[in-house]
């Protein structure tokens, strides 16, 4: 009995979808404890900024594809699932292709007119490879997403992370580690997740064969706002990065990122219950239940809320300890645990910024998410280059995403309203009071094991 309740929390979606985000965490936290001490601070900069810019042009394919695919594949027939599945790898090809021209001809270009900065170099040799080795897993993650298939997800991510760190370990006990060799080991274990992903049938690559122009259209049409939304998200998250490299320095960048690694810590449950969520938001929405949709909001975020809390005042009060074990002595007494604390402050924010984007996207006001985080770039970009030039120091770029973040939660609390029938404190109350009866049961069932 007791074996049968452990198989089926085990194979829980949300269980499953939470374990594949804190691998990835794990995996990401202990890469960056190996790179942080192989590496110069120059060189993390440069990868940084390397994983950064690779990162930002992939949001292409991801915009035009993730959600759209989760919203027209779920609920559907299987003819029509299959056509959904296949256009959205015609238009990945496409994309795909299309920067890897793009990168032929930035190869030509700076060529000519040369460079002499390692990470333009890195992007320029690896840009179209490294869009092609991630195609495969990419498409099938999102597949899998869309059937609720968190285990095949989980796999994928173990076999990514986890081959990306052995290959770095080789490099290491070959003693041929620095920049050149951090590219190859991504390269070679992004190829080796698409092969796997290929073989195991995860990113239903047959399917290509059923995609029709009438989809293509389809996803195309939403696609063109959440491309731009997910462009300016990522933009958003990366123009922190290019803005220190360029003001501040590389070394400066590498201080700054300490910090934003440790934000994994609220991404992990962040991310895995909006992976969740929207397949639960879309078939709400397509079912006309407005009502349904605005709870499902107000659980998921009042819940991360309420979950946050604890972790950020842990957070606040353990800064120091954090960043000398993820970034080691040489970033001990720098900026980084105090930039650390700034986000924390306003880390509560997270889920309710988060879950008021998604679901303009999924009650299909994908232009109004785009709005909402235009809007945050803009704070985001103009506060750090004014921050920088009056201050000089990365205390400012981070005092600047406290107002980033209250620009997006009240635009997009706004906007949302107009569709749903929601205030804040409901956010709040909703929250709070799940979190209480989830703990309800949990003691409870812990009861009731104990007794028998």
């Amino acid at each position: 009995m007791m074996l049968n309740n452990i198989r089926a929390k085990l194979s829980n979606k949300h269980f499953l979808s939470l374990a594949g985000n804190g691998a990835m965490a794990m995996f990401s936290v202990l890469t960056y404890i190996i790179l942080f001490r192989v590496l110069s601070p120059e060189d993390m900069g440069n990868w940084v900024f390397f994983q950064f810019a690779i990162i930002f042009i992939e949001t292409f394919r991801t915009g035009f594809l993730q959600s759209a695919l989760i919203i027209f594949y779920s609920g559907t027939s299987q003819k029509m699932a299959n056509n959904v599945v296949g256009s959205s790898w015609y238009i990945g090809i496409v994309i795909t292709g299309v920067f890897i021209a793009l990168n032929v001809v930035g190869v030509l270009i700076f060529g000519y007119i040369g460079t002499e900065d390692p990470s333009v170099i890195l992007l320029l040799k690896w840009l179209g490879v490294s869009l092609l080795t991630t195609l495969p897993f990419n498409l099938g993650s999102w597949i899998q997403q869309a059937k609720d298939r968190f285990d095949h997800i989980l796999y994928i991510r173990l076999i990514n992370q986890g081959s990306f760190i052995l290959f770095i370990i080789i490099f290491y006990v070959w003693g041929n580690i620095d920049l050149n060799t951090i590219v190859y080991s991504f390269i070679a274990s992004s190829a080796l997740t698409s092969i796997l992903t290929l073989i195991f049938g995860w990113s239903s690559f047959r399917n290509l064969k059923d995609r029709s122009k009438e989809c293509i259209q389809k996803i195309f049409d939403y696609g063109k706002y959440s491309v731009g939304t997910v462009l300016s998200s990522n933009l958003l998250k990366t123009s922190d990065s290019f803005i220190i490299k360029i003001m501040l320095g590389p070394a400066a960048l590498a201080i700054f990122n300490v910090s934003q690694r440790l934000l994994d810590i609220l991404e992990v449950p962040l991310r895995s219950f909006v992976a969740t969520a929207m397949p639960e938001l879309s078939a709400a929405h397509n079912q006309g239940d407005k009502s349904k949709v605005s709870t499902i909001m107000q659980k998921y975020a009042g819940m991360l809320t309420m979950l946050l809390i604890p972790l950020s005042i842990g957070s606040l009060i353990f800064a120091d300890f954090i960043v000398l074990i993820i970034g080691g002595e040489q970033y001990a007494g720098t900026a980084s645990a105090n930039i650390f604390r700034i986000f924390m402050v306003f880390g509560v924010f997270f889920p309710i910024d988060r879950f008021l984007g998604i679901t303009l996207d999924m009650v299909n006001q994908p232009k109004l998410n785009l709005i909402k985080v235009i809007i945050m770039l803009t704070v985001n970009v103009v506060g750090d280059y004014i921050g920088i030039v009056l201050f000089d120091n990365l205390y400012a770029v981070a005092v600047v995403s406290v107002f980033t973040f209250l620009a997006g939660v009240i635009f997009g609390y706004k906007a949302l309203r107009r569709y749903l029938v929601f205030t804040l404190r409901d956010i709040i109350t909703t929250g709070f009071r799940e979190s209480v009866s989830l703990v309800k049961n949990l003691l409870n069932k812990n009861k009731l094991h104990t007794n028998s």
